[in-house]
């Protein structure tokens, strides 16, 4: 509680010190927008002429070939120090809005964007901290002492998600399963709390980015499919129902065979959503500080305190919402395998 009074305190006395500013050329959406959408360019800090910003590998190929070079090659253009790269341009409006397009339409791009740079920084992170928990581990025995400090922080993640989450939605022959419901609970939990970091190597919306949640909902639906026993796919297409409710019309079967496509939906639409509208709102937050400048100065220190308090509260929501999100996400993975693998009582043979 003393530190957050105390960062409380010493965000009223910068905007107390700040010059108050007309909203006039503030837009709290493009703020907000900047930060949760992908980019060729990795934003650190500053606007126009005094910004930071760090430049990120082009991967494309047009109609001349394929082409590797540097982002800043598009800000060069753009500014008329130099010719367009290749003849490409990334669309600054339209329907291709946001990608690099040749004559106005969208090329192959392989990019390393902005959420593909800070998901290789987090994969590279979860891996550096799951060997040198795991270097402990073999300089050890299994009756020395349990281990403290950080290397006791993961083991006891560890065992919490494999013996409350894991074992119980799987059940039996849970073991094979547990490396991928693992990585993905570290992968999703590393991924939020990284992007809780205003900057690099964090601020990367990498779990808000659907293309990210697309790819991990879709590996938990190919996991299921292939480890569906005969009773799942039976009661897929010939459930135990009322005759005439799957003959001569399948409405049953086809509404079993529509939940196999929907349970990796949910998965995909829940993380995605969840995380998204969780960085859009404590990006919001201190717009208002912005969106008031041009009012009385009494409404906008009262204002921009609101603001501080909003943030410093959704940011420590965030925080915990970083763990739920991956601990739902590896839940309904690990319950929707059990459920494809479960054997009726009086079928186990």
């Amino acid at each position: 509680m003393y530190h957050i009074k105390r960062l409380i305190i010493s965000a009223l006395l910068m905007l107390a010190l700040t010059p108050v500013a007309t909203a006039a050329d503030f837009s709290a959406k493009e703020v907000v927008l900047e930060h949760i959408k992908d980019s060729h360019e990795w934003h650190v800090y500053g606007e126009g002429e005094n910004s930071i910003v760090i430049p990120l590998p082009v991967i494309v190929k047009s109609s001349t070939g394929w082409h590797v070079f540097s982002s800043a090659r598009f800000e060069e253009a753009a500014e008329g120090h130099a010719p367009k790269p290749y003849g490409l341009e990334i669309a600054a409006e339209g329907d291709h809005e946001g990608q690099i397009v040749e004559n106005g339409e969208p090329v192959l791009d392989l990019s390393i964007t902005k959420t593909v740079a800070v998901m290789f920084i987090n994969a590279a992170l979860l891996l550096f901290c799951i060997l040198f928990s795991a270097r402990w581990y073999k300089r050890h025995k299994v009756s020395d002492e349990a281990p403290g400090g950080f290397v006791g922080l993961i083991e006891m993640l560890v065992m919490y998600v494999v013996d409350d989450i894991i074992k119980p939605g799987v059940g039996k022959g849970y073991e094979k399963y547990t490396p991928y419901l693992l990585t993905c609970f570290f992968f999703i939990f590393t991924c939020n709390v990284m992007g809780l970091i205003p900057f690099p190597p964090g601020s990367g919306n990498v779990t808000g980015n659907i293309a990210v949640t697309f790819i991990l909902a879709l590996c938990t639906f190919v996991i299921v499919q292939f480890s569906g026993s005969k009773h799942y796919w039976k009661e897929i297409f010939w459930p135990d129902v009322p005759f005439l409710l799957k003959c001569p019309v399948p409405l049953m079967p086809l509404i079993e065979f529509v939940g196999i496509f929907t349970k990796p939906f949910a998965l995909m639409i829940r993380l995605f959503a969840n995380m998204m509208a969780g960085h859009a709102i404590a990006v919001a937050m201190p717009c208002i500080i912005f969106l008031v400048a041009s009012m009385s100065v009494s409404v906008f220190y009262s204002m921009s305190a609101v603001s501080v308090i909003m943030a410093i509260f959704m940011m420590c929501l965030e925080c915990l919402v970083c763990f739920i999100q991956a601990m739902v996400f590896t839940l309904l993975s690990s319950v929707f395998i059990g459920m494809a693998r479960a054997v009726p009582e009086g079928h186990e043979h």
